[in-house]
């Protein structure tokens, strides 16, 4: 099981000087990922329910800095060099799918095949109303678009047809690195988010999942893509507890969790951030993720299932 960290963009962590050094710092350190998160619009007073909490509401302060997760991993990817990057996640039906379709690819290109696409539908209904897309069908939109979007990375010319956006004949370049394909990743935690995970997706992103529910989650994802004839292997399950520590990591890994992610707001200067870094990754790593595949990690959950 490998360990991620999702860290950068808000608050200090959207200071070039700290996005640097937790970057550099979680690569050499061996952080197999870095995370980024998004959200265009927070409003004060919000009337939507914040999924991730037991009280509905983001920690977040509405007035902070949080910066625009695909331009925040492409200052990341400069700083370095082996660690791969995600979105964790973009808000995909707030965006134009040709758009985030080329910015996605140059994102992968200039990072020589590092990014994955992380995407989810959404929760705020303030935002949707800021940006002037519907809130009602955002489910819809999200599997219309990314299947847009890979018909963009794929064909040249591109041509598409749908209820939300169509476009026909078009060129849009760069492609992905990895053969016109890039990797996507759905966030989400319940019932239908997991479905379209197990439907569309090359993995899923579990954000502040109990330890004590990620089996259970992993079995119903492993359930879908059995129901859909798809194999489970190689399928990426990373999850970003909301209650984990070192000590659980044997019990995530034996899950059927590839991924590990910590949450966490860096310090607010360079140094003392590349140093948080530097003990996270020993007081999680100590305890050691392994090295193991996908399919060697599930080989004893699979069977409990």
């Amino acid at each position: 099981m490998r360990l991620g960290l999702h860290a950068l963009g808000i608050g200090d962590g959207a200071r070039p000087e700290i996005v640097r050094a937790v970057a550099t710092a979680a690569e050499a350190h061996g952080f197999a990922r870095l995370w980024c998160g998004e959200h265009v619009v927070l409003v004060d007073a919000p009337a939507s329910r914040y999924p991730y909490s037991a009280d509905g509401r983001i920690a977040v302060p509405a007035d902070a800095d949080w910066l625009d997760p695909l331009l925040a991993l492409t200052y990341a990817a400069a700083v370095t060099s082996r660690i791969e990057l995600a979105t964790g996640v973009l808000l995909l039906p707030e965006h134009n799918p040709v758009v985030i379709a080329k910015q996605a690819a140059t994102l992968d290109v200039l990072s020589a095949g590092r990014f994955s696409l992380g995407f989810g539908v959404g929760w705020s209904a303030e935002e949707f109303e800021a940006l002037g897309v519907p809130f009602a069908g955002r489910g819809r939109r999200t599997e219309e678009y990314l299947a847009a979007m890979r018909v963009l990375w794929s064909e040249d010319p591109a041509s598409f047809a749908g209820e939300f956006t169509r476009f026909d004949a078009i060129r849009v370049n760069p492609k992905p690195v990895r053969g016109g394909r890039l990797p996507v990743v759905a966030g989400g935690n319940g019932a239908v988010a997991l479905r379209r995970a197990a439907a569309l997706a090359d993995g899923w992103y579990g954000f502040g999942v109990a330890v004590a529910e990620t089996g259970a989650h992993v079995a119903s994802l492993a359930a879908e893509c059995a129901r859909l004839g798809r194999s489970f292997d190689g399928f990426t399950v990373a999850v970003a507890p909301a209650d984990a520590t070192p000590e659980d990591l044997p019990a995530l890994a034996a899950a059927g969790v590839t991924e590990c992610v910590v949450v966490g707001a860096p310090p607010a200067t360079p140094d003392a951030a590349a140093a948080w870094v530097a003990e996270l990754a020993r007081t999680w790593m100590v305890t050691g993720t392994g090295t193991g595949t996908a399919t060697e990690t599930r080989t004893g959950s699979a069977a409990g299932n």
